[in-house]
């Protein structure tokens, strides 16, 4: 499993994670797409808006390999922001590759992207 350095661990302030400490030895845990309602609570949009730039910081829009990246979370963008870089896509597999996608990306978090899709 590759570890993504210099990549935050978790929501500062909070017990929401963004990175996995070892791989599980069952295997990895696979990723499904999660359906964001509105009633959502602040917090959990906030580390939706935070993992995807530090998504953008660390691999801007090229093919990035899942890693440890912690798979709860990326379900909360897969699908949308975050898509599959490789055909056919193993969503149980470290070794996935992800990418995201920069147009739905700044179209659903306009606060995290500027008009050049740098973030802030």
């Amino acid at each position: 499993m590759l570890k993504h350095r210099g990549f935050p661990g978790r929501l500062p302030g909070t017990d929401l994670h963004f990175t996995i400490r070892r791989a599980n030895p069952k295997g990895a845990t696979p990723i499904v797409r999660r359906e964001r309602y509105r009633d959502r609570k602040p917090v959990d949009r906030a580390a939706d808006a935070t993992f995807l730039a530090a998504l953008w910081d660390h691999f801007g829009d090229r093919p990035f390999e899942r890693g440890n990246l912690d798979a709860g979370r990326l379900s909360w963008v897969f699908g949308r922001e975050v898509v599959p870089a490789d055909d056919p896509f193993d969503p149980e597999s470290y070794e996935a590759r992800l990418k995201i996608d920069v147009a739905t990306a700044r179209r659903n978090f306009p606060d995290v992207f500027d008009a050049e899709g740098n973030t802030p």
